[in-house]
């Protein structure tokens, strides 16, 4: 891939540093995938993608990956083949599995340098959230793109200074993360939008793991728009970069 354009801002040997990096990103939907391809168009070397869903119609309005012509199939296959296909040179590990605590140990075999945490399921979450920070790894987490209409709500922040607390998924995490003795060191996307809820819609969803564990969780459904989800998801893409470079 011709990185070029890129070199013309952070010059070759950031480039070739970007190259020698592994980042790990973890949910494939609106935010996740347009980090991920973000990501791989910047020029990051490695990148491990972990997703357990297909695409549904109802992913069109804003994923990058959602056609008409992909739905049911694999999110992370789709994505695998995408990130080949802008990268030839990209090492790649594809996921095609819900994270759980006992995927650690063989995700995380590997240490990667930065993960993405796109994950809208909350125990999922804050499984990676805690392993993430007990064992150092930088993270960047998206919260706050379903439910809002406005992008330029959108900031980069550290966990201590979300400044939105009516954000009722924004305040579980907290909570469960507070419970864990961790209040801070885990830069967040947030928005300073209230969220717009118009219908709640929610649905139980069963999943089988591919070591078996049965998971069994309610799945809220939020409203989307087109932009919100993809700005988050470069905000999350330009700080890890950010900080890969410094």
């Amino acid at each position: 891939m011709d990185f070029s354009r890129n070199e013309l801002i952070w010059g070759k040997e950031n480039q070739n540093k970007l190259k020698g990096r592994h980042v790990a990103v973890f949910g494939l939907g609106g935010v996740g995938g347009t980090a991920v391809e973000a990501l791989a168009r910047a020029g990051i070397g490695h990148l491990t993608i972990v997703d357990f869903d297909t695409v549904s119609e109802s992913n069109i309005n804003r994923q990058i990956i959602a056609l008409n012509s992909v739905i049911g199939q694999k999110k992370a296959d789709l994505f695998a083949a995408r990130l080949l296909d802008i990268n030839h040179d990209l090492k790649l590990d594809c996921i095609c599995d819900f994270y759980s605590k006992n995927m650690e140990q063989e995700l995380f075999s590997t240490k990667p340098d930065f993960v993405v945490d796109a994950i809208d399921t909350m125990r999922s979450k804050i499984d990676l959230l805690v392993f993430c920070k007990e064992n150092n790894i930088p993270v960047v987490t998206s919260m706050g793109a379903g439910n809002r209409f406005d992008p330029t709500q959108l900031y980069i922040a550290d966990i201590k200074d979300i400044e939105n607390k009516k954000c009722t998924f924004t305040k579980n995490v907290l909570y469960q993360l507070k419970k864990r003795g961790i209040e801070s060191g885990i830069t967040a996307v947030c928005s300073k939008e209230a969220p717009k809820v118009t219908e709640k819609i929610s649905t139980v969803e069963n999943i089988e793991t591919k070591d078996g564990e049965h998971i069994e969780f309610t799945k809220i459904t939020p409203g989307s728009t087109p932009f919100v989800p993809a700005v988050a998801g470069y905000f999350m893409s330009f700080w890890v970069i950010k900080q890969l470079l410094q």
